[in-house]
């Protein structure tokens, strides 16, 4: 009797719920139609969807859309953790950002997200000593959604940086898993030193708009940066900073801050 085997099926649910919502966005704009298409609908998975998407935004009379594409495509087909990452990003940005009602949207119009998508690219070029390339994507991502990330930073999975804009990442910077900033955030470097010069930002931290944090100190995971701080000394676990220069002014008030996005500091006690 012959074998019957069973054909195995994956099920991406963070991708069906994005076509569903896709439909649902059609229907109730029909003039998004061709852009909810192309970028969505056309795709067998999220992968070729972000491979498009970004390859869309960056392409310019230096470099088509075509060639753009190609790389994306090779690099999330080398390196599953890219879409991973994506997808917990997605979901991170649905769950932080009041602003974002579907997964959809940061996937067409939130430039945090795409910058950071096509930052992984870079990285993985990097990675794999294609640096000028890496390179050229860095320029391009900073032309195109004004947030320049160094493709050797080292940044985890579920990122949410929101509004985006004038975001400055090092080369040497590792950012953790959980991680939320607002825009104009700085992790920059002090001086000219020539090695690991920028921070260490640990798990579950959340930066306010306009901070920055210089040099090679260590942000303790699940602490809080007030907006508008300039850090240059090392921050424990669990605490809130704020001024210039930042010192401690409390507790950070809860077990997550980068998933409360709980930003007064009085909250603290502090």
């Amino acid at each position: 009797m012959a074998e019957v085997k069973e054909k195995i099926v994956s099920v991406d649910p963070v991708w069906e719920r994005i076509r569903n919502e896709a439909g649902a966005m059609i229907a109730e704009e029909p003039l998004l139609g061709g852009l909810v298409h192309s970028s969505i609908l056309h795709h067998r998975d999220i992968e070729h969807a972000l491979a498009y998407r970004v390859s869309l935004k960056l392409a310019s009379g230096e470099m088509s859309e075509q060639i753009l594409r190609e790389i994306a495509d090779d690099a999330y087909g080398a390196e599953p953790d890219l879409a991973h990452s994506a997808r917990a990003d997605l979901v991170a940005v649905l769950d932080r950002d009041p602003a974002c009602h579907r997964l959809i949207q940061p996937l067409l119009f939130f430039k945090g997200y795409q910058a950071v998508q096509a930052y992984r690219i870079g990285n993985w070029l990097w990675k794999t000593n294609r640096r000028d390339l890496a390179y050229f994507i860095q320029m391009r991502v900073s032309e195109e959604f004004g947030i320049d990330i160094h493709p050797g930073a080292t940044i985890g999975k579920g990122i949410m940086i929101d509004h985006a804009h004038s975001i400055v990442i090092g080369e040497t910077a590792i950012v953790g898993d959980n991680v939320s900033m607002l825009h104009s955030v700085t992790l920059g470097g002090t001086g000219k030193e020539d090695e690991d010069r920028h921070p260490k930002i640990d798990d579950g931290v959340l930066i306010g708009a306009g901070a920055k944090v210089l040099g090679n100190i260590r942000v303790g995971h699940c602490s809080r940066i007030a907006a508008g701080s300039v850090v240059l000394q090392e921050v424990p676990p669990c605490k809130t900073v704020a001024g210039v220069p930042a010192k401690i002014v409390g507790e950070a008030g809860c077990d997550q801050p980068a998933l409360t996005m709980d930003q007064l500091i009085n909250s603290t006690g502090g």
